[in-house]
């Protein structure tokens, strides 16, 4: 018998977005840590999970699979930090694959030819070898996309605090359900999501400069206090050593430009705040696209220098409709002045 147990290896898939003919899977090569995210946990369960989540042990270089409903498969191999991405072209229909939501579900696995596959199933380290995941493929029935931010824009976060103390705290001391979300925002997005006929399945985007280690808490935090569903859009945590290549852009304009050209026959509308850089990327985006986004909604923060900044960029913005919201009443009543939501 081991003297100690070694931590079974798991493959986490994060909700992402795919096209009729395009997947687009992201995911995460570990040695598992579970997390047990409890409503009303106590301060020792929260800094535990916070606790285990950084500290991930990535599983190198693994080779991964990718089997649709129809049987079709893919192989992809991970990077040195365990993470992997399928962005395929395929001749396969994926949304004849998809449910009446627009999700399509997918089945992962590690390769069972490999050696190091071979050598922790040995070891015991692999429990099981099929990882469910889903990514989304936008219903017919939608009428346009919701591109949003995360960090104070849906949820109380702290991004202009004084070197970010708040963000940290809140982070690192505070469970899924003790964090606030703004003030009718939930009600905004499902309105949003339902669209002008009430049962549009509008797709939701989520984006934040957050790490993947965060993915599982923001999930449960959007599903606890009732935002629609979608995909989550992070980033991989910078460090001194890090080896990876860097994007060109910054994390959230690639992947704002990505979902835009993923989806080119889609209008959007897309919702920030004004405390970091939004309004700059999404006036970027606009005159781009100047035909394809419909309006952009930035939530006001406390901070009269930044405030007058986004405040004279949106006077004078003239491409489509920019506010500046205090409250999402506001862009309530926007969008339904538009014949967006009902």
């Amino acid at each position: 018998m081991a003297l100690f147990k070694r931590d079974p290896w798991i493959l986490d898939i994060y909700r992402t977005y795919s096209g009729k003919n395009h997947l687009y899977i992201r995911g995460r090569a570990l040695e598992d840590q579970p997390l047990k995210h409890y409503e009303q946990q106590t301060f020792y369960q929260t800094l535990r999970n916070t606790w285990r989540t950084f500290k991930t042990d990535e599983i190198r270089n693994a080779s991964v699979g990718l089997t649709l409903p129809n049987g079709t498969q893919f192989e992809t191999k991970a990077d040195h930090e365990g993470y992997f991405l399928f962005d395929i072209k395929v001749d396969t229909d994926l949304d004849e694959l998809s449910d009446d939501e627009g999700y399509l579900s997918l089945d992962v696995k590690f390769d069972e030819d490999n050696a190091a596959f071979a050598k922790a199933k040995k070891q015991k380290r692999l429990t099981k070898n099929s990882f469910k995941g889903e990514t989304l493929i936008p219903p017919y029935s939608s009428v346009y996309g919701v591109i949003s931010d995360i960090d104070d824009t849906i949820m109380h976060t702290g991004v202009t605090s004084f070197l970010k103390l708040r963000v940290a705290f809140n982070t690192f001391f505070k469970n899924y359900d003790r964090r606030l979300p703004l003030k009718g925002a939930a009600s905004l997005y499902q309105l949003l999501h339902r669209g002008p006929s009430g049962n549009d399945q509008n797709p939701m985007f989520y984006l934040s400069n957050s790490p993947w280690n965060l993915y599982k808490y923001l999930e449960k935090f959007l599903d606890f206090h009732g935002f629609p569903k979608g995909p989550i859009l992070l980033r991989d945590f910078p460090t001194p050593w890090d080896r990876t290549p860097k994007l060109k852009r910054p994390h959230k304009v690639h992947e704002l430009l990505n979902i835009i050209k993923h989806y080119p026959d889609m209008n959007f509308i897309l919702i920030g705040d004004s405390g970091e850089h939004d309004v700059d990327y999404y006036k970027d985006v606009a005159q781009q696209y100047p035909e394809r986004i419909m309006a952009i909604y930035l939530r006001s923060v406390n901070h009269d220098k930044k405030m007058a900044r986004v405040k004279s960029i949106a006077d004078s913005f003239t491409i489509c409709p920019m506010l500046l919201v205090q409250e999402s009443k506001e862009a309530v009543i926007h969008a339904r002045e538009k014949g967006w939501i009902i």
